[in-house]
């Protein structure tokens, strides 16, 4: 999350142009969550401990805990001991859901959630996706190219040549 080129960006009532580096990374660490087309899973700690890591990260005393209980949403609480290169596609993906929702972000970016996904996987990880962000309260920026995808968001912006066009 970098400073904008031009104009403002708050996240709540939190002007981006106000904090320093420091300060944005502690909120992106408390207030935002990211999913990626890529999942950007940590290679050497098992699906548990990649979900644990941003809990820990924002001081939570029970991250194991609440990790595990993330993992059991997502189907996974009998995979929290395995690497990601032990996991499928979409179990990767749903470790990384996990990873997002676990520090309740008050914004969720996902690029391409779904891109490197087979259609039951990306079904999956799309009505998680959608459900967690609703049951949360949190607002979903979706980055995609499937338009099935972005027939389920609210609001809807295309670029055209550059340009941010509504859809």
């Amino acid at each position: 999350m970098d400073l904008p080129s031009q104009g403002e960006v708050f996240i709540g009532d939190q002007d981006l142009n106000l904090l320093d580096e420091d300060g944005r990374a502690k909120l992106r660490a408390g207030r935002v969550g990211f999913v990626f087309q890529s999942f950007y899973l940590i290679e050497t700690l098992t699906a548990l401990e990649n979900v644990m890591l941003p809990l820990e990260l924002a001081g939570i005393s029970n991250a194991k805990e609440v990790a595990g209980s993330w993992l059991a949403r997502v189907g996974l609480e009998n995979r929290g001991d395995h690497y990601p290169q032990q996991l499928s596609g979409g179990e990767q993906q749903r470790v990384a859901l996990s990873r997002a929702f676990a520090i309740e972000p008050e914004l969720l970016f996902a690029d391409e959630p779904t891109g490197n996904l087979d259609d039951e996987s990306s079904a999956q990880v799309t009505e998680l996706l959608f459900s967690f962000c609703h049951n949360r309260d949190s607002a979903l920026i979706l980055v995609t190219h499937d338009a099935s995808l972005a027939a389920r968001c609210e609001r809807r912006l295309r670029l055209v040549n550059g340009r941010i066009v509504e859809a």
